[in-house]
């Protein structure tokens, strides 16, 4: 008999808990009375919404199927008719993202994604700071075309970090865990969560704050996006692996081995293959559309879908690829999903609603110091989050609001707030979906974990809020 996988769709008594809490979280504020001013529709869809982003943490299901049953019940319901429900699949955004999981998959299939970190190594690899700063321009390189962060550190970097460190016989399952292992893990990590605040696609769930900021009222583009980000995201690149190298010391200063590991690998993988060179040409194509598309007229999604073309016509990829491409389909429908639920509760008024009662507590303040406070509450409220997804969905479009109505400028704060979204992440080891991947290598402790990210977190405020200022001043944003 088949062993049973996580496919199975089977109702586990383990299972039954976290679908208890969400249904009686949804059951709950579905009967209470809503508040003065706002539309009986608008809270039952808030109900549903609030209930779907509780499953999404509790995982009863998997993500994407606690999204679609959310859709399922919308229209069941009668909060929304089938169209509307189902109006989110018709956001160009979501098939930004789908399609460049999509190139994603090119990158590691070809091979490129690694020979483009082990190139890295060769060159910065003979120290194990150098090493460090290697692997994260390697990140850097790769992170606009690999919306999935967990497949850069998993999948492409894990490997490498893991050969380096069984080469200078750091092990934990032998106690030798400091001697490389443990700076190079913690130190990749934080590397992974500045590149995937520097670009709209490095994070699944970026284009989703992207298009909630739309939703209020403000246009974001890569271009945009990616030239805010440009300085204190440069900054952060410098300091904060340096700053984890001095808090927590790996004993071996010296790594030889790492670069000649990686003059080994590259001769086992030979001459760049011509699939590699499509890739890389289709990375640098998509990274012209994406930057200098409004000016050229090209939709960064009509970018992406040409990219994806020539991937198939040069061969790269097959259409089962496409289709066995699980993260970007699951991507997809909950992507649309919670796009669906958060554009229709500005629809019917009441993130509009929540943003004016909210915001007439901040009255009075300068904007500069709301917006500070709001900020501040957005960022270490992620320690009682697990999922990216769901703090973004949940607090995104209220606290842009918010940070609106108290005289905020309307770019400043949604990027600002999209930014923090990645850089929380460094606080626990369930913050986002490479924290448990990096972490389950057990290189580093849970207090050194949350020690060490307590800290980064500090320091990536004080760049990204202080230098930060000083470049947005410059670029127009304040």
């Amino acid at each position: 008999m088949a062993e049973s996988t996580d496919e199975t769709p089977t109702l586990v008594p383990a299972k039954l808990v976290p679908l208890g809490i969400t249904l009686a979280v949804g059951i709950v504020f579905w009967f209470i009375p809503p508040p003065e001013g706002v539309k009986q529709e608008a809270w039952h869809l808030l109900a549903i919404f609030v209930a779907t982003i509780v499953g999404i943490i509790a995982k009863p299901l998997p993500m994407g199927a606690v999204a679609l049953i959310g859709v399922a019940a919308t229209a069941l319901t009668g909060t929304l008719s089938i169209k509307d429900a189902l109006s989110g699949f018709g956001v160009p955004t979501i098939w930004l993202i789908g399609v460049a999981f999509f190139v994603s998959r090119a990158i590691i299939k070809t091979g490129l994604g690694a020979r483009i970190a082990l190139n890295f190594m060769k060159v910065l690899g003979k120290k194990t700071l150098g090493l460090s700063y290697g692997l994260g321009l390697a990140d850097l390189v790769l992170a606009p075309a690999m919306p999935s962060n967990t497949a850069r550190a998993g999948g492409v970097l894990m490997p490498l970090l893991r050969s380096v460190s069984l080469a200078y016989q750091s092990d934990p399952n032998e106690g030798t865990q400091r001697r490389v292992g443990a700076f190079m893990m913690l130190n990749a990590f934080q590397i992974n969560i500045i590149t995937s605040a520097m670009f709209m696609t490095a994070m699944a769930a970026n284009p989703l704050a992207a298009r909630l900021a739309g939703d209020a009222g403000v246009e974001i583009t890569w271009g945009q996006w990616f030239l805010a980000a440009l300085v204190p995201g440069i900054v952060s690149l410098i300091l904060i692996p340096l700053f984890v190298y001095k808090v927590y010391a790996p004993e071996v200063k010296e790594t030889p081995q790492a670069a000649q590991l990686a003059v080994d690998e590259l001769k086992k993988m030979g001459a760049v293959k011509p699939a590699e060179w499509i890739t890389l040409g289709v990375i640098g194509l998509l990274l012209v559309l994406w930057i200098f598309g409004k000016t050229l007229g090209v939709h960064s999604t009509t970018a992406a879908l040409v990219g994806l073309s020539v991937l198939l016509l040069g061969g790269v990829l097959t259409w089962k690829d496409i289709l066995n491409e699980k993260g970007a389909w699951d991507t997809i429908v909950w992507f649309a999903a919670l796009v669906m639920m958060a554009t229709q509760l500005n629809k019917l008024g009441f993130i509009p609603w929540f943003g004016e009662a909210v915001g007439a507590q901040v009255q009075g303040l300068a904007w500069t110091t709301a917006f500070l406070i709001l900020g501040l509450v957005y960022f270490y409220s992620h320690y009682m989050f697990a999922s990216q997804t769901a703090h973004i969905s949940a607090m995104y479009a209220p606290f842009l609001a918010v940070a609106i109505s108290v005289g905020t400028p309307a770019v400043l704060a949604a990027l600002v707030l999209a930014y923090f979204s990645n850089l929380f992440s460094s606080l626990t080891h369930y913050a986002n979906g490479p924290a448990p991947v990096v972490f389950g290598t057990n290189y580093v402790s849970m207090g050194a974990w949350w020690g060490v990210g307590g800290a980064v977190s500090v320091l990536n405020i004080l760049i990204w809020v202080g230098v930060g200022a000083v470049w947005w001043n410059i670029i127009g944003l304040m």
